[in-house]
C-alpha cells in the first residue's frame, strides 16, 4: 500500500497540465464549409449512426481494457488486448514496434506518401498491483484509469468499426495507434520513437486525451525533470559531528536554486516555473545520511526559457555543492544528476488547416472551440512543426490519476467519437 501511495503522489506531481489560454481564433469560412459538406456525405452520416449504435459495445470495450492494467513501462498486456480489438475492427496490417506502440495501418486510395496518425495512450499512472476492477454505480463507471486514457482507446476502435462498416475510404493512409509512455516518467517515449526513430513518414497527428469536447490543444508545454542525488560517507549524528551531510548540502542546493530561479522567472518573460516535488534519503534521526535526493520539475512556454531555467538549475547545483564542501565540514559530498524527463515546448499557428478543421468540426457539434497548451503526446510533433492537435474524450469524468477515477457516458460520448472521425477524414481526405 505504501508503494501505491508513493507512486500516486509522484503521478499527481507529474500529471499533464492543459492550459486554455489562447482564446477563440477565427475559423475561416472555407473550413466551416468543408466540414459541413463532409458531415453531409452519405457514408459519413452512416458512420455517425453506427458510432451511436455501437456505444453499448464501446462501453464493454472500455471495461475490458480498463481491467487490463497498463502501469508505467508495463503496457504490453493491454497492448495485446488492444491489438486484437484493432484486428477484429478491421485493419490492413498491424504491428507492435520496438518500444511497445501498437500500430494499425488502414490504407488509403491515393498512394500519396505521408501518414495521418490518430492515437490514444495505453499507459496509466498506477503501479503494478493496483485494483482496476470496474464498478458500476448507477450510470457511472469507477476504476483507476477508466478515463485517462482508456476511453480514448475505445474511441479509436469505435471509429475504425464505423469506417469499415460504412465503407468509408480515405485518400491518405491512416495509422491508428495505442501509444506507450505518455504519463509521467514515461516521458513521451512512445511518441519520441514514432517521430525520431521509427522511420515512418508522418505528416499530421491527432491525439485523443483530456476531457470535454471543445478543448483543443495545439501547443506543447515543455518540461525538464531531474533527479539530484547527493552522496556522503554517513555516520553518527554525535560521534561523527561535522562530517559532510548530504541533507545539509541538498538544502543549500534548494536555497541557491530557488533564489536564482525566482529572479529569472519573475523577470519580463513568458510563464516559466520550477518546483522541487520530492525529497528523500536518510536512515534515522540520529544518523548522518549517506544519501539525499530530490526530484525537480521545470516548465516553460518558450523553448529558450526552458533551456535557461535548466542551465540555472545545473549551475546552482555546482555552485551550492562547491560552497558547501568549502564551508569547513570534514570530508565532502559528491553528486549525480540524472535527467528523468524532457518534453519539448512548441506552438502551432491556429491558421494551420488541421487546427482550423478541428475548430470547425467542434463548432459543427454546437460547441465553441478553445485552443490551449498542454503536456500531451503532441508535444513531440508540435516541437517539430508537424501539424497536430489533441482533442477530448467527451462524456463526463473526474478523479483522473486517483483511485476513485470515474467516467459517465452521455450524448457527448458518441459525439466525441464522431468529432474524432470527421477531423480525421478532413485531414486524410474522403475518397471522392
Amino acid at each position: 500500500m505504501k508503494q501505491i501511495v508513493t507512486s500516486l503522489l509522484l503521478a499527481i506531481f507529474l500529471m499533464p497540465v492543459i492550459i486554455m489560454a489562447q482564446g477563440n481564433p477565427e475559423i475561416e469560412k472555407k473550413y466551416t464549409k468543408e466540414i459541413d459538406k463532409l458531415a453531409k456525405a452519405k457514408k459519413v452520416q452512416t458512420a455517425f449512426s453506427l458510432i451511436t449504435e455501437q456505444e453499448e459495445q464501446t462501453i464493454k470495450d472500455l471495461v475490458t481494457l480498463t481491467e487490463v492494467l497498463a502501469p508505467p513501462f508495463g503496457e504490453d498486456k493491454r497492448g495485446k488486448v488492444f491489438a486484437q480489438m484493432l484486428v477484429e475492427a478491421g485493419v490492413d496490417s498491424i504491428w507492435t514496434d520496438k518500444v511497445g506502440n501498437v500500430i494499425g495501418l488502414r490504407k488509403g486510395t491515393s498512394g500519396e506518401s505521408g501518414y495521418v496518425g490518430v492515437d490514444a495512450h495505453m499507459d496509466v499512472v498506477f503501479p503494478e498491483g493496483t485494483d482496476v476492477t470496474v464498478r458500476k454505480v448507477g450510470d457511472t463507471l469507477k476504476a483507476p484509469g477508466i478515463g485517462d486514457d482508456t476511453r480514448g482507446l475505445t474511441m479509436l476502435i469505435s471509429m475504425l468499426k464505423a469506417m469499415n462498416r460504412s465503407e468509408i475510404k480515405t485518400e491518405k493512409d491512416l495509422l491508428i495507434v495505442g501509444t506507450v509512455g505518455e504519463e509521467g516518467l514515461g516521458d513521451l517515449r512512445g511518441m519520441k520513437y514514432m517521430f525520431n526513430e521509427s522511420g515512418l513518414n508522418i505528416d499530421s497527428w491527432i491525439a485523443i486525451d483530456g476531457g470535454s469536447i471543445g478543448r483543443i490543444s495545439n501547443a506543447g508545454l515543455g518540461s525538464k525533470r531531474y533527479k539530484l542525488i547527493v552522496n556522503g560517507k554517513g555516520g553518527h549524528s554525535w560521534g561523527d559531528f561535522e562530517l559532510a551531510n548530504p541533507h545539509h548540502a541538498l538544502g543549500k542546493v534548494i536555497d541557491v536554486f530557488s533564489k536564482d530561479a525566482w529572479v529569472f522567472t519573475s523577470g519580463d518573460i513568458s510563464k516559466t516555473s520550477f518546483n522541487v516535488g520530492r525529497i528523500g534519503g536518510g536512515t534515522s534521526v540520529n544518523s548522518i545520511p549517506f544519501e539525499s535526493w530530490m526530484e525537480v520539475d521545470m516548465r516553460a512556454i518558450e523553448p529558450k526559457n526552458l533551456n535557461e531555467i535548466e542551465a540555472i538549475f545545473k549551475k546552482s547545483v555546482e555552485k551550492a555543492i562547491a560552497e558547501y564542501n568549502a564551508s569547513g565540514i570534514k570530508g565532502e559530498v559528491t553528486f549525480e544528476l540524472e535527467q528523468i524527463g524532457d518534453r519539448p515546448s512548441g506552438e502551432l499557428p491556429a491558421s494551420l488547416p488541421l487546427i482550423q478543421r478541428a475548430m470547425a468540426a467542434t463548432q459543427y457539434f454546437g460547441v465553441e472551440p478553445s485552443l490551449g497548451r498542454g503536456s500531451t503526446n503532441i508535444n513531440i510533433p508540435v516541437s517539430k512543426g508537424i501539424p497536430s492537435v489533441c482533442i477530448g474524450r467527451g462524456g463526463k469524468g473526474g478523479g483522473a490519476h486517483s483511485l476513485h477515477e470515474w467516467y459517465m457516458n452521455d450524448e457527448t460520448g458518441a459525439e466525441s467519437i464522431q468529432l474524432a472521425l470527421i477531423i480525421t477524414l478532413a485531414q486524410a481526405g474522403l475518397e471522392k
